[in-house]
């Protein structure tokens, strides 16, 4: 449930960073988002680390065939 919690605080961080006008701000809270969102994702249930891997592929694989047919 920890790993839930991180990811949720990590999404907020994320948030947060992009509503900052301060630069030095802004880069600080991505670089925490990051660390909270890896460190999320890696305590969570291997079932949910599959699904999320699951969807990146498919997502990268769309974009990548879209591209192909491009050129």
């Amino acid at each position: 449930m920890s790993g839930f919690i991180l990811l949720a605080i990590g999404v907020c961080i994320f948030f947060f960073a992009l509503r900052t006008i301060d630069e030095i701000n802004r880069v600080a809270a991505f670089f925490a988002g990051t660390i909270s969102l890896a460190w999320g994702f890696a305590l969570t249930p291997p079932s949910f680390q599959l699904l999320v891997e699951i969807i990146t592929v498919l997502a990268a694989f769309r974009v990548c065939m879209r591209c192909l047919n491009c050129g």
